[in-house]
């Protein structure tokens, strides 16, 4: 009768071994996959900045095409989903897009506007995302 008490105890303590066991893995698992969400929330903030900073600078385009001599930019234009700065400087655009989420990007491009009426053909030389 005494060694069936004995087992019973083994018994027990394998159970909350095993309970132990799998709690860890459960919130190792849980760790795993916040993370993986933290991830991907970033991933979609930055999209967000670097659609606002594409707008901003598609904008800039805009006022160009219409009028070659623009060179006054925008500060923290609305746009949906933030807001964008633009500056020129000489044949440099930098825009600049925060999302509403505070994240931001950056978008640079080297451009070359050619001269008559509007519009005026404008050509990107070069261009520069999040430099």
């Amino acid at each position: 009768m005494r060694d069936n008490h004995h087992h019973r105890g083994v018994v027990l303590i394998m159970a909350v071994f095993i309970v132990a066991l799998l709690a860890a893995i459960l919130t190792g698992m849980l760790q795993i996959n916040t993370e993986e969400i933290q991830i991907m929330e970033n991933h979609v903030r930055a999209a967000e900045a670097r659609a606002v900073a594409e707008a901003g600078l598609n904008d800039a385009l805009a006022q160009l095409r219409a009028n070659a001599a623009w060179r006054a930019g925008f500060a923290a234009k609305p746009f949906v989903g933030g807001a964008y700065t633009v500056t020129l400087d000489g044949s440099q655009i930098t825009s600049v897009g925060t999302s509403a989420r505070g994240h931001s990007a950056r978008m640079k491009a080297d451009v070359t506007v050619a001269p008559g009426r509007p519009p005026h053909r404008v050509v990107i030389d070069r261009m520069w995302v999040n430099e």
